[in-house]
C-alpha cells in the first residue's frame, strides 16, 4: 500500500474540510481590521500616513453615529479620545480594534436609549408651551457636544418639542387643503401626533438597539475607518454588496414589491412591479402591510416578527434564491383591525425597468414652419452585470440610438441627470457612439503611471447635434462621459453650475480572499477602495471641481452644499498633461456664444426660473440663519406667509401653465421610446408626458400629497429639461443654417 500516496490524500481531505469549515463560519471582525488596514496601506491611491489617522477614524466614527450632537456628551468624547484617540491605528493592525467599536457603540445605544426613554416620557406628559420664545438650531454640524447629561436632554427637549409642532402645524395644513378642495381628511383617523412621534422614535430605538448585530457595529466601525481615506473608498458588509451588484445590474431575485417602513412598525407594500412574481400570484395588494416573514416558505419554521425591522433586513428576509417561496403574513388593506392573511410567492428575477435607459421622440414645430425631429435619451445610472454580462447600459444606449436614427432625428439630448455614475468601462464605450476614435478618460494610479482609454468605434452611431443635461447630482461616470464630450467639442453641456466633482476609481476587494488560509471568512465582507484618478481627454480632473457646463441654469442646488468639495476628506483637484493624439472638433462649431445668448435672454424672461432664483435667496437666507421657532404664533406666521405666497404663485401657474400646454399641442408631439419598443419593432408610440404611467410599476396613491394643488410641469417637461431642449433646437436651427451656408466642414 502506498502511504504516502494515502497520507497526502487524507491531508488534501483535512485541508478541504477545514478550509469549508472557515468558508461557513462567520469571519472575526477583528482580523477582518487587520487585513482592511493592510489593504488600505497597500492599495490607496493617496498612500496616507496609516498610523497617523486615529484620530481621524475615531471623528468619524463618532460623526457617522451622531451627527446631530445629540446623543454622546463631551464626557464621552474625552473617554474615547484618550483610549482610542492615538490607538486606532495600532488596534486596527494587532486585531483587537472590535472592542473599542463596540464599547464607542454600546455608549451609544445607552444615550439612545435614555433619550428615547425621555422622548415618550414628554410625549405621554404633553406639557409644552409654545407660547415661549423658544428656538432650535436646524443643523448642529458645527454646534459642540453638549458639556453634560443635563445640557444634552435640553436640546432633546427643544428636538422633542419641534417634532410635535412640526406635525401638528402638518395636520393642521392637510385638513385646511382637504377642506378647501372639498375632501375627506385622509387624516382623520391617524393617530395622535403625539402617539405619532413616540412611535417614530421606537422605529428608530429598534433600528439602532434591538435590531443591530456585531456584523452591523462592524461595518459601521470599518466603514468609518475606509472612508477616512476619502468618501468613496468604503467597507461594505456582505449584505450591503449583494445589493450594491443588484443596483449595477437592475436585476434582483425577490417578489416585485416596493416597501415602506410604517411609523407604528410594519412594513407597507406602496408598489409593486407590473409582471412581477407578486404580481402574478395576485394576492398581495398595494397598500397591504406585512408584519412577518417567513423566507423558507415552508412553514417549517415560526414566522420571523419584522414589527420596526430596519428596511433593509425586511428587504433581505423577502430576497432569496430563485424559485424558492417566501411567506408573509399581512395585514388586507382596508381590512378589520388585527385581520391578518398568510401570502405564499414563489421568488423570481425581476427587471428594474424604470431604471433602464429609455428614449421619446420630440416632434418640434419652428416659428418659421420648419419643423425638427429630437431625440431624448435618459440614462439613470451607467449599470452592468458584472459576472454574466447580460445586462449593460452602453448596450441598451447603443440599441436606443440606433433606432432613434433610424427615427431621424435632428438632434439629441442626453440627460445625464441625478445619474450617480456606474461602469468606467461602459462610459468608455457610449462615449465613442457620439465621437470618433480618441481618448476618452484618462485614468492615474498612485505611482503617477498614466493610462488613457479610447474609445473602440472607428465611427460615432450619431454625428448631429447634441446637448448633455448635467445637474450637481451628474457624477463620476456621468463626469467622463460630458467631459469628455465638451472637451472633443462635441456637445453643448448645458445643466446646473457643475455636476458632482467625483474624479475617482474605486475597485471591489474581497476582505476574505486575503485573510489566512484557515481562518473562518464567511461575511468578511469588501473593500471598496480608490485606487485610481480620472481626468479628461484635456489633462484636467473633475475631482472636486466637476465639470462646468457650457449654459449654466439657475437651480436651487445653488444653495446648498452638494458635491464632492464639500465631503470630508475629498482628494484634491489637480491637472495632468493632454492626452496624446487628442484632437477635439473645432469649438466654434458648437456656436456657444450665439446658444448662450438666446438660452440667456428665455431664462431672464422665465417666470419658473425667476421662482427658481428667489427660493434659492431665501434658502441661503435660512441656512445662514440655522434658528427654527418653537413658538407656536410665529410658526404659523411664517407657514401662512409661505402658504399665500405659494397660492399667489400656484394661482399664476395654472394661468400661464395653461397657455403653454395650448402652445405645446400646436408645437409639440411626443413619443415614447423604451427598450422592449426596441425590441418589439414596433411604430413609435404617441403619450401624453402630463400624464403618470404605471407601465413598469403600479404605485399607491398618498392620499396626503394629491392634496397638492402645485401645478405639474406643462408637457410634463421641468424647466431645465424645458430650456435643455429649446437650446438642441437652437443648435439645430443654426447647424441647418451654417450648413447651408457652407460654413461647416463635417
Amino acid at each position: 500500500m502506498n502511504f504516502s500516496r494515502l497520507r497526502s490524500a487524507t491531508m488534501a481531505a483535512i485541508v478541504t474540510a477545514s478550509t469549508l469549515t472557515a468558508c461557513a463560519q462567520q469571519a472575526d471582525f477583528d482580523e477582518v481590521g487587520r487585513q482592511m488596514a493592510i489593504m488600505l496601506q497597500n492599495s490607496h491611491f493617496a498612500r496616507l500616513p496609516f498610523n497617523d489617522l486615529s484620530k481621524r477614524f475615531l471623528d468619524d466614527f463618532l460623526r457617522d453615529l451622531d451627527s446631530g450632537k445629540v446623543y454622546f456628551v463631551q464626557e464621552d468624547i474625552d473617554r474615547f479620545n484618550r483610549q482610542y484617540g492615538e490607538n486606532l491605528s495600532a488596534m486596527l493592525l494587532q486585531e483587537n480594534s472590535m472592542g473599542a467599536a463596540e464599547d464607542i457603540y454600546s455608549t451609544f445605544k445607552k444615550r439612545v436609549q435614555a433619550r428615547v426613554a425621555e422622548a415618550k416620557r414628554l410625549l405621554a406628559a404633553d406639557d409644552f408651551d409654545f407660547t415661549k420664545k423658544e428656538s432650535l438650531q436646524r443643523s448642529r454640524k458645527d454646534a459642540p457636544w453638549p458639556k453634560d447629561e443635563a445640557e444634552a436632554m435640553e436640546i432633546w427637549r427643544l428636538q422633542i418639542k419641534e417634532a410635535l409642532l412640526s406635525e401638528t402645524l402638518r395636520r393642521d395644513m392637510i385638513a385646511k387643503l382637504a377642506e378647501k378642495q372639498g375632501k375627506e381628511n385622509p387624516l382623520k383617523d391617524d393617530k395622535d401626533p403625539e402617539e405619532k412621534i413616540a412611535l417614530r422614535y421606537e422605529r428608530f430605538l429598534h433600528s439602532v438597539v434591538q435590531d443591530v448585530d456585531d456584523e452591523d457595529v462592524a461595518a459601521m466601525f470599518l466603514s468609518a475607518v475606509a472612508r477616512a481615506f476619502d468618501p468613496h473608498t468604503d467597507y461594505m458588509s456582505t449584505r450591503e454588496m449583494d445589493r450594491f451588484r443588484d443596483g449595477m445590474k437592475n436585476e434582483l431575485v425577490g417578489i416585485g414589491a416596493l416597501l415602506q417602513g410604517e411609523e407604528d412598525g410594519a412594513t407597507k407594500i406602496m408598489g409593486i412591479v407590473v409582471g412581477g412574481p407578486a404580481d402574478k400570484q395576485g394576492s398581495l395588494k398595494l397598500d397591504d402591510r406585512v408584519v412577518a416573514v417567513d423566507p423558507d416558505g415552508d412553514g417549517a419554521m415560526e414566522m420571523v416578527d419584522i414589527m420596526f425591522m430596519k428596511i433593509d433586513k425586511v428587504v433581505d428576509l423577502i430576497r432569496g434564491k430563485e424559485a424558492t417561496p417566501v411567506r408573509l403574513k399581512v395585514e388586507p388593506a382596508g381590512g378589520a383591525p388585527g385581520e391578518t392573511t398568510l401570502i405564499t410567492i414563489v421568488r423570481d428575477k425581476v427587471s428594474l425597468k424604470d431604471e433602464q435607459a429609455s428614449a421619446e421622440v420630440v416632434d418640434m414645430k419652428g416659428g418659421d414652419g420648419e419643423a425638427k425631429r429630437l431625440g431624448v435619451i435618459t440614462l439613470p445610472s451607467f449599470y452592468a452585470d458584472f459576472e454574466e454580462g447580460k445586462t449593460r447600459c452602453s448596450v441598451d444606449v447603443e440599441r436606443l440610438l440606433e433606432r432613434l436614427k433610424d427615427e431621424g432625428i435632428d438632434g439629441l439630448v442626453l440627460d445625464l441627470r441625478n445619474n450617480g455614475g456606474g461602469a468606467l468601462e461602459e462610459v468608455r464605450r457610449m462615449t465613442g457612439f457620439f465621437t470618433r476614435r480618441g481618448p476618452v478618460v484618462q485614468v492615474k494610479n498612485t505611482f503617477g503611471e498614466i493610462q488613457v482609454k479610447e474609445s473602440e468605434r472607428k465611427d460615432a452611431i450619431y454625428d448631429g447635434p447634441m446637448v448633455v443635461l448635467t445637474d450637481k447630482s451628474s457624477a463620476s461616470a456621468s463626469e467622463i462621459l460630458a467631459g469628455a464630450l465638451q472637451d472633443n467639442n462635441r456637445a453643448v453641456i448645458v445643466g446646473d453650475s457643475s455636476t458632482f466633482g467625483k474624479g475617482t476609481v474605486q475597485q471591489p476587494m474581497d476582505i476574505g480572499r486575503m485573510l489566512p488560509f484557515f481562518k473562518a471568512r464567511n461575511k468578511a465582507g469588501t473593500l471598496k477602495v480608490t485606487i485610481q484618478k480620472f481626468y479628461r481627454p484635456s489633462g484636467s480632473s473633475t475631482q472636486n471641481m466637476g465639470v462646468i457646463p457650457d449654459i449654466i441654469l439657475p437651480s436651487l442646488t445653488d444653495a446648498l452644499e452638494v458635491g464632492e468639495a464639500y465631503l470630508d476628506h475629498s482628494l484634491e483637484h489637480d491637472k495632468i498633461r493632454r492626452a496624446p493624439d487628442f484632437a477635439p472638433l473645432k469649438r466654434e462649431q458648437l456656436f456657444v456664444p450665439r446658444l448662450k445668448e438666446l438660452s440667456t435672454h428665455r431664462v431672464t424672461e422665465s417666470k419658473d426660473f425667476a421662482y427658481i432664483i428667489e427660493d434659492v435667496t431665501k434658502t441661503k437666507a435660512r441656512i445662514r440663519e440655522n434658528l427654527v421657532s418653537l413658538n407656536l404664533e410665529e410658526r404659523k406666521k411664517e407657514l401662512d406667509t409661505i402658504e399665500v405666497d405659494q397660492r399667489k404663485r400656484n394661482d399664476e401657474r395654472k394661468t400661464r401653465f395653461v397657455e403653454i400646454e395650448k402652445e405645446d399641442k400646436k408645437s409639440l408631439s411626443f413619443f415614447k421610446l423604451s427598450l422592449d419598443d426596441v425590441q418589439d419593432g414596433g411604430d413609435l408610440r404617441p403619450f401624453d408626458p402630463t400624464e403618470e404611467t404605471e407601465e413598469y410599476m403600479r404605485r399607491a396613491k398618498d392620499e396626503t400629497a394629491e392634496l397638492d394643488d402645485t401645478p405639474r410641469w406643462p408637457s410634463g417637461m421641468d424647466p431645465h429639461k424645458r430650456e435643455g431642449l429649446m437650446v438642441l433646437g437652437d443648435l439645430v436651427d443654426i447647424t441647418r443654417n451654417a450648413r447651408m451656408a457652407g460654413l461647416l466642414d463635417r
